[in-house]
Parts: structure tokens; sequence; C-alpha cells
């Protein structure tokens, strides 16, 4: 359970967003709850979504009209996913015009509206836009649909995703990193789910399980520690929200990632932003070295090594979700 000082935090007016989310997630709020509803209205005009919506160009992009991808995390496709996690939906006439304008780029239309993706694709960038369009309230859209459809078809048949193109083959190992495909499929509605995708659920599920959401090559540290945004990168409390989300909160392979979840709570209970994206080590922090110009610019809400409302509603949410199944306190 969440404790009366960490709720009061979360619940405050400061952050609408936050504030309405804890209520739903954490609260047990139902939609039509006035406390609830109240909130939801000031999402757009108060915090961090008012500030995000003031530098949008009224045509619906931010940074660039032409280039909803670069520069990265400022640009038009990264500011839709953290709306989209903001509460955020299609009610709001100036999301609308913006999800509108992104379903025209790349990667969700090519030619006929709903009738192909563009090549060659990345399950990492897709897989992003179709949950963040789903939560937006689209998961109706031809485009929509389109994009979990290819992301099935292009599913490894062992279970997961990589990012670049197709998992099929040999030359295209499955990862961790791309969590993106999986989250998509979790983000639609279950009473819609097909046979086909509960199975790409199913089994990608089971590659995160085996690998206990951690072990794959070396131990990589950016993956030990939480971030927001996440943008297309994966840590161990992606893995856990996920997870559990899809209703593997009592499974026993999540125990050492629970673990670390719990180590890192601060004694007022609260969790700490612990790095902002780009957090990498190894080949691609060299890589970056090398290619200077091609370096995303770090974008977050919150200051790194302080507490995180975004973190701690998050980490909140898995643990509620796992004691909700345990009986664990």
């Amino acid at each position: 359970m969440v404790s009366k000082r960490v709720e009061s935090w979360l619940f405050d007016d400061e952050q609408p967003a936050v504030r309405y989310l804890a209520m739903r997630q954490l609260g047990g709020r139902s939609e039509s709850d006035s406390e609830v509803q109240e909130a939801k209205r000031r999402i757009p005009t108060t915090g961090w979504v008012a500030g995000i919506l003031a530098e949008r160009n009224p045509a619906g992009w931010w940074v660039r009209g032409e280039n909803h991808y670069r520069p990265k995390y400022t640009s038009t496709n990264w500011k839709m996913l953290v709306l989209s996690d903001l509460g955020l939906t299609r009610e709001n006439a100036a999301i609308r015009v913006s999800c509108e304008l992104w379903m025209r780029m790349k990667p969700m239309q090519k030619g006929e509206p709903g009738t192909q993706l563009p090549g060659p694709l990345h399950h990492c960038v897709v897989g992003n836009a179709v949950r963040a369009l789903i939560r937006f309230g689209y998961e109706d859209d031809p485009r929509v649909q389109r994009g979990l459809e290819w992301l099935v078809e292009t599913a490894n048949s062992k279970g997961g995703w990589s990012c670049f193109g197709s998992s099929r083959g040999p030359s295209k190992g499955r990862t961790l990193d791309s969590w993106e495909g999986l989250s998509a499929l979790s983000a639609y509605p279950r009473t819609k789910r097909t046979a086909s995708m509960q199975r790409a659920i199913d089994l990608g599920a089971e590659f995160y399980l085996e690998r206990e959401l951690h072990r794959q090559g070396a131990r990589y540290p950016p993956w030990h520690r939480f971030h927001y945004p996440v943008h297309y990168y994966y840590d161990l409390l992606v893995g856990l929200d996920l997870l559990t989300a899809l209703g593997y909160a009592d499974d026993h392979r999540l125990r050492y990632a629970l673990e670390v979840l719990r180590r890192k709570r601060r004694s007022d209970g609260r969790w700490n932003l612990d790095a902002v994206h780009p957090d990498v080590e190894g080949p691609i922090a060299a890589w970056y070295d090398r290619h200077p110009k091609d370096r995303p610019v770090p974008w977050a809400l919150e200051r790194p090594g302080q507490p995180s409302r975004m973190i701690t509603l998050i980490a909140q949410r898995v643990l509620e979700r796992v004691e909700g199944t345990t009986g664990a306190s």
C-alpha cells in the first residue's frame, strides 16, 4: 500500500496529470469520480502538459514541421509519447490535430490510409507510435490496426522482437531492448485482442520472463537505472510495469527485478529519477562519441537524483499489482 505521505505527494494539485493517473491507478477511483474529472480537466492547462503544449506549433508539430522524429528527444514523436503517458486523449482538440499529422508521417502510413506501412521499419518506432495512439483513443483506426498486424506478423516465432525491421531470420536477434512491440499489444484492449495477438503477447512475455528481465549478455548498468521519459530505452522498471500489466505479477521470475525495485525505494517511500536519456554505455556510447551530431538532446520533466513523481507512480503501481496477487506487504 502507498503511504499517506507519498499518496499526498502524488495526489497534490501541482501536477494534475500525475494526480489523475494516481487516483485512477493507485486510488482505485472511477473515471466518473468528480475529483478525477476535475484533475483530468486541468491536465492541459497546468503543469508539465501545459508546458509541452505551449511549445507546440498550431499546425500540430514540435520543433520541425517536416520531420517528426528529429531532433531526438524534443520533436513531435517524442513529445507525443510523453503526452500519451500523461492522460491526454483525442478528446483534446490539439491532440486530435497532432495525431492526424503524426499518422500521416512515418511509420503509420504510406499510400492509401490504413493499407500498408512503409519500409524499412523499426519495431521500436512502430511499437511506440501504436501504443501512444491507442492511449489517445485511436485503437480502431485502420492505420493503428495495420501497425498492430505488422507487429504480430514480424514477431520472432520464438517470442520477442528486435528494433530494426523484422526479427525473423538468423541475423535478427531478439533483444530485451525491443520492448515496444509488446507494449503496443499490451495497450490494446484485452477484449479486442485476436488469437494471433495473444500468442505474440504470450511468447513475448515468456522471452522476458525466462531472462528474468535482465539476463542478456553481460550485466548492462543502464538497465538498472530508472528513467523517464523512457523514449525507446529499456530498464528493469519498464519490464516490471509491462509484465505486471500483462498479468504476470505473480511469476517468480520477476523476483530479481522486484528486489532491485524495492532496494531503490527511498526511506520516505519515494523513488528517484536515476538518469536522463541518452544513458548508454559500451558500443553505443562510443558510436555517439564518433557521431556527436547524432547524439540525442536530453529532455526530462524532472531532475535526476531527485524524487520523481513519474518513477514513484510507476513503481507503486507495479508493487500494488504484485501485492494484490501475492498478499505481500
